[in-house]
């Protein structure tokens, strides 16, 4: 297995950017770009700068094999994930190498693979396999518990000893920046359990963070916790959008279904998992004994920091360290029957919420059912998503001289159509 990628703290690139782009050096995410004049391909960036992979292979400042070579022309990063973490630490090694500081003389030959940021469209950066959503952060489930069932009992009996998820729908994750039609699907307009079909009334986002998988099982494996990570090829922001009305009366007794299943939307960057090394830390006290297969020690969350701002106001102040439930923890539990899983399948977190209300992420806790609506600094209230609303997650890794960032996940409400 190869030795992962951990650029140095001290790096510094011959291209410009402040002290808090989310792009130094150290982060050399992947995405999937285009101009009017190229088709979608692989990229990486640093500051502002998209680096075209596949033109700067092919003039042979990248040592790429030529078999591989391919992949860096394909529309998803599904290809080159599928060539290995060995593979992907390569190109970010030899990226960190290139444009390093030292090599300033070489800025003019090497500006031509460079594009800015604003010439550009980002696009979803991966072709979603299967797609699992979790159930991991603790205050977020207690939070819903107290809401819709006895508080003193908030938590299911199981949530503490295994991660809920479900599995989603793939087909309609899309990429950051893309309009969330309003989604159709039977409520409960009043106190009578007679369901009508209209619009979602209280539609809502769920500010989560998602892994890729970046190495297939078979059917049958099941992944030990203590290699969980070396099947995890990188990290995503994303928003799990929630129709809470329709998910209130549909959820019982199989689960999550209409009322989640209309949109997601996936930041356009992974961020390779190398990359975030620095940033592990120890996650919350487990409050009973595990299962063998769940227990872990030493430091298996990492210091994430996330922001959400509804129309440009901050709303939510959260971080991943949080999350009772680890991605490893996470993905052993998912394999522990022999489920397969595949390069590409993507699997998220659910709602990360911290334990003060201004960390609680979605506006069902924000705002507490609706019965404590946010006052934006328009003077507009607001206890779910209004049409017109835009909602954007933003996240980082905060270093003494670098961030790792993550770009955004963002869209806009537009009215529900029939």
């Amino acid at each position: 297995m190869s030795v992962p990628v951990i650029i140095a703290p001290e790096a510094k690139s011959f291209i410009p950017y402040p002290i808090d782009t989310d792009f130094p050096v150290q982060n050399l995410p992947l995405g999937i770009f285009s101009t009017p004049h190229l088709s979608p391909r692989p990229c990486s960036i640093i500051g502002d700068k998209i680096i075209h992979l596949f033109e700067l292979a092919k003039d042979g400042h990248l040592d790429i094999h030529f078999g591989k070579l391919d992949c860096l022309q394909h529309r998803q990063l599904n290809g080159v994930f599928e060539f290995g973490k060995s593979f992907v630490r390569a190109i970010r090694s030899q990226l960190a190498e290139l444009f390093d500081i030292k090599n300033l003389d070489k800025q003019e030959s090497l500006s031509k693979y460079l594009i800015p940021l604003e010439e550009v469209q980002l696009h979803l950066p991966i072709r979603v396999g299967d797609y699992t959503d979790f159930y991991s952060s603790r205050e977020h489930a207690t939070n819903v518990g107290m809401m819709f069932r006895d508080p003193a009992h908030a938590l299911f009996p199981n949530w503490l000893h295994l991660p809920v998820a479900y599995h989603g729908r793939s087909s309609s994750i899309v990429v950051s920046g893309t309009n969330i039609q309003r989604p159709y699907g039977q409520i409960i307009p009043g106190k009578e359990e007679i369901p009508i079909t209209a619009p979602s009334r209280q539609l809502d986002f769920e500010l989560e963070m998602a892994f890729v998988i970046g190495k297939d099982t078979q059917m049958g494996q099941s992944i030990p916790i203590d290699q969980a990570e070396s099947y995890i090829q990188g990290l995503a922001l994303f928003n799990d959008w929630s129709a809470r009305d329709i998910q209130r009366w549909e959820y019982v007794p199989l689960g999550p279904f209409l009322a989640k299943n209309f949109a997601s939307t996936l930041a356009p960057w992974i961020v390779d998992l190398d990359a975030l090394q620095a940033f592990k830390v120890e996650g919350p006290e487990t409050s009973v004994a595990q299962q063998s297969y769940l227990q872990q020690t030493g430091k298996n969350n990492y210091d994430i920091q996330l922001e959400v701002r509804l129309n440009g106001d901050l709303i939510c102040t959260s971080n991943t360290r949080y999350l009772y439930w680890s991605m490893a923890q996470q993905l052993a539990h998912h394999t522990i029957n022999g489920c397969n899983i595949r390069v590409a399948d993507l699997c998220a977190s659910g709602t990360i919420s911290g334990p003060d209300p201004g960390s609680y992420g979605s506006m069902l806790e924000l705002c507490w059912k609706g019965s404590k609506p946010l006052r934006l600094s328009n003077g507009s209230l607001r206890s779910f998503l209004e049409d017109g609303d835009e909602l954007e997650m933003t996240a980082f890794a905060q270093a003494d001289a670098y961030r790792i960032g993550f770009g955004s996940a963002k869209g806009i409400i537009s009215p529900a159509q029939r």
